[in-house]
């Protein structure tokens, strides 16, 4: 691996932001992992702590995100888990100029059929631009599993279809959290030293 993380400069990859899901926080999952992985590679590392991760208001985490936005180039990359999949497709809504990649692992990003639909209304509830979402990241990669608790595979694929892509198919992976033994994450470190 260590020969893959020094085939990252810091030209090509500027900052990777790593957004939570409901109920998250950036010390959870592979978060600290992919985080110290990249940052050994001199890459600068943002993962948000966003206000009130239980009850999510799409309003507010954007309105806390205007504080990173000096950090949005051509070399930035998006890693949105469950909610923050659907952020980060929020976010490209309305990006001034595209961003190198968006990663997006179990990500929620329609009405799922679940327990957490409620919370998370705010950020699916409305009709997304695809059109504007695919010109603002030059490469997407949809990551999930076959046997997701929360977010069913053919939800994904139909995510992965907006976006003109096909599914990364990870078997037996749950929710790719620590639930289901996800604290590292090498799959996804090499989908991203991949575009690097």
């Amino acid at each position: 691996m260590r020969s893959v993380l020094h085939c990252i400069h810091p030209m090509n990859i500027s900052t990777v932001f790593i957004f939570h899901g409901v109920g998250g926080h950036a010390k959870e999952n592979w978060f600290p992992w992919l985080k110290n992985q990249l940052e050994a590679a001199h890459v600068r590392v943002i993962v948000p702590d966003f206000p009130n991760p239980h009850h999510p208001m799409l309003s507010e985490w954007s309105g806390y995100f205007h504080q990173y936005e000096q950090f949005l180039d051509e070399h930035t990359i998006f890693v949105g888990h469950s909610l923050g999949g659907a952020f980060a497709l929020r976010l490209l809504e309305h990006l001034q100029k595209p961003i190198r990649a968006c990663f997006l692992v179990a990500s929620v990003w329609n009405v799922m059929g679940n327990q957490f639909d409620p919370e998370m209304k705010t950020f699916t509830e409305h009709p997304y631009d695809w059109k504007t979402i695919r010109q603002n990241a030059e490469h997407f990669s949809v990551i999930h599993s076959d046997n997701d608790p929360y977010i069913k595979l053919s939800q994904a694929e139909e995510l992965a279809k907006h976006l003109g892509i096909e599914v990364s198919l990870i078997n037996g992976g749950g929710h790719l959290n620590t639930n289901a033994g996800y604290r590292a994450f090498p799959f996804l470190l090499e989908k991203i030293t991949a575009i690097a």
